[in-house]
């Protein structure tokens, strides 16, 4: 089993930054790529970005520009950086790991083998 814990959620004001990270543990040996979902209240869940073990990575259009996502391979984690968050970034956001090596499948729901927790993540305007 692959287990996904994440951090660095918490509440931020509009045009602020927050950092989040998922420290993947367990058969890690299982996964290839990682990312990040989010989920608002009576949404969807949605991709917002995912990278490969080689770091090539894709992003939701709603975050470009203004969001990073990371890996460290040795530590097994992954961060997604965002900067000039915005109200309509509030959600519950999701650690993904999937084990389709090809970036782009990371951003069907389906393709994803394990999810973490979650983090809640709220932006005053």
């Amino acid at each position: 089993q692959v287990q996904l814990v994440e951090s660095g959620g918490g509440l931020v004001q509009a045009g602020g930054s927050l950092r989040l990270s998922c420290a993947a543990s367990g058969s890690i040996f299982r996964i290839s790529d990682m990312g990040w979902y989010r989920q608002a209240p009576g949404k969807q869940r949605e991709l917002v970005a995912a990278v490969s073990r080689a770091g090539s990575t894709i992003y939701a259009d709603s975050v470009k520009g203004r969001t990073i996502m990371s890996r460290d391979n040795a530590k097994n984690t992954v961060f997604l950086q965002m900067n000039s968050l915005k109200p309509e970034d509030t959600a519950v956001y999701y650690c993904a790991a999937g084990r389709i090596p090809m970036v782009q499948a990371m951003g069907i729901s389906t393709n994803v083998a394990y999810w973490g927790q979650g983090t809640q993540v709220t932006v005053s305007s």
